[in-house]
């Protein structure tokens, strides 16, 4: 049998499940029919099912991006311009990357040496930490902590992250309060700050911003409009900052 004969059948049954009101056209005989016409074709070609899966995963795919950038757009003020988070690197620099990420995540851990290396390389980087803590009671209790540094002692930040992050073992708020003990803060002073709404309302515009990015991970990046997800390497991260650069975009 032809190709459009199969087309023909597979577009009844299309219009046949789209519009039940137009199945009357066709007899029980008729549909049973097409119906093991279809089967047949499928069991001697399952490849068709295969390339249909695809093609629905990478418009689903496609649609996601798209809704991403649309958020990005919508949310670019918290995104970029809150007073709420942490600015690392150049605050003026020509190119902007957001890093929501979690203390007790083993992915952001070993991107660190990667956001790190950029940092170092490039001096034209401004480079925004969101408190996203996802991974449990002891993550919050973390970004509690480093929300209250921040506050506290916004230029001992920096050193904090760095040895909360990459610590060993489980990382909760006596940790947290551990290393800010570490680096010289009073910690009487932070636990004090704790108490402030402003801990939870930083907290709570990362998770807002999240849900409307369709972030659910982390690490995950925003970069000019687009989000990127996962531990994706300085090499990647590198080459998407080239391309903001030369045109705007995270692709040229």
């Amino acid at each position: 049998m032809s190709r459009p004969f199969f087309a023909a059948a597979f577009a009844a049954i299309a219009l046949t499940a789209a519009v039940p009101v137009q199945a009357a056209s066709f007899s029980e005989s008729q549909q049973a029919e097409i119906g093991d016409l279809v089967k047949d074709y499928l069991m001697k070609n399952p490849e068709v099912i295969r390339d249909a899966m695809e093609e629905l995963q990478r418009k689903e795919q496609a649609a996601e991006a798209e809704a991403r950038k649309s958020g990005v757009a919508k949310y670019a003020d918290q995104l970029f311009n809150s007073p709420r988070h942490v600015v690392l690197g150049n605050p003026k620099g020509d190119v902007t990357l957001v890093e929501f990420f979690d203390y007790n995540c083993g992915y952001c851990k070993r991107a660190h040496a990667d956001m790190q290396k950029l940092l170092d390389e490039d001096k034209g980087l401004r480079v925004i930490l969101k408190e996203f803590p996802v991974l449990g009671q002891g993550s919050e209790e973390a970004a509690q902590v480093a929300i209250s540094v921040n506050k506290v002692a916004p230029e001992k930040y920096k050193a904090f992250y760095d040895e909360l992050l990459m610590s060993r073992g489980a990382v909760d708020g006596a940790r947290a309060l551990a290393v800010a003990a570490d680096i010289g803060l009073d910690k009487a002073a932070i636990q004090a700050h704790l108490k402030d709404p402003e801990v939870a309302a930083t907290i709570n515009e990362s998770y807002g911003l999240a849900q409307a990015l369709g972030i659910n991970g982390t690490p995950s990046y925003v970069l000019q409009n687009d989000v990127v997800v996962g531990a994706v390497g300085y090499d990647a991260l590198k080459e998407k900052i080239k391309s903001v650069r030369a045109c705007g975009s995270v692709t040229c």
